[in-house]
């Protein structure tokens, strides 16, 4: 049995031996290496110093060539994306375009409509002379019939009149329609109407028209809306 576990034990010796050996001989090619060129280097540090340059060109490629395209690329992604909403946004006017052309269109047949039955300046005393004209067709007698003092909006004029008539109440009534369809826009305002035991109906109010302001009182407004914007803003 001696003899048996003997040849074992001299079976098993030299393999242990070898792989100590292979060892050594893994840490032997490292040593001495400096001073040496590395073409003269065993071949396994050789070629882990291969992979250490191949390892460190890769990663300096990486950060000088790939990084700076890949935020290139993501900067244009975000470019073509806002790009992509403009567009979407710039296609939804262009189909709405002759919807809006055609209110556009509706709009100023409207503002033109009224520019028409706004006289101008030199107009005003024909409506006046028209509305006058209306009540002396009817039968109607004025005692008083008294424009007051203009005020000026932003794009118009506005004439209050203060008028008194007397006369019956058809007369009254007809007087009433007939401004109400004049080509120029008067609005009565302010109708009050009494009756004495011998006297016609009384007809008190306001009349009240509108006229376009001209291309020099438009200056003239203008400048005086921006006086008093710089004023407020001492």
């Amino acid at each position: 049995m001696n003899a048996a576990i003997g040849t074992t034990v001299a079976a098993n010796a030299p393999s242990g031996v070898a792989i100590r050996g292979q060892g050594i001989e893994w840490r032997a090619q490292f040593r001495g290496l400096q001073g040496q060129p590395p073409y003269l280097w065993p071949l396994l540090p050789r070629l882990l110093c291969a992979l250490v340059v191949m390892a460190m060109v890769l990663l300096a490629g990486w950060r000088l060539l790939l990084l700076p395209q890949s935020e290139t690329l993501a900067a244009a992604a975000q470019q073509e994306q806002r790009l992509r909403e403009e567009f979407a946004r710039n296609a939804g006017r262009a189909r709405d375009l002759d919807r809006l052309r055609r209110h556009r269109a509706v709009v100023q047949a409207q503002v033109e409509l009224l520019e028409r039955q706004l006289p101008g300046r030199a107009e005003m005393d024909a409506l006046l002379a028209e509305i006058n004209q209306a009540g002396l067709e009817r039968g109607l007698q004025f005692e008083l019939f008294k424009p007051g003092k203009e005020q000026l909006f932003e794009y118009y004029a506005e004439l209050p009149i203060d008028i008194k008539l007397t006369g019956s109440f058809h007369a009254l009534a007809g007087f009433a329609s007939d401004v109400a369809n004049l080509s120029r826009i008067v609005i009565l305002d302010r109708i009050a109407i009494s009756a004495g035991r011998e006297t016609p109906l009384s007809f008190e109010g306001v009349a009240r028209t509108f006229r376009y302001l001209d291309g020099e009182e438009l200056a003239a407004r203008a400048r005086t809306l921006a006086d008093e914007k710089k004023r407020n803003a001492r």
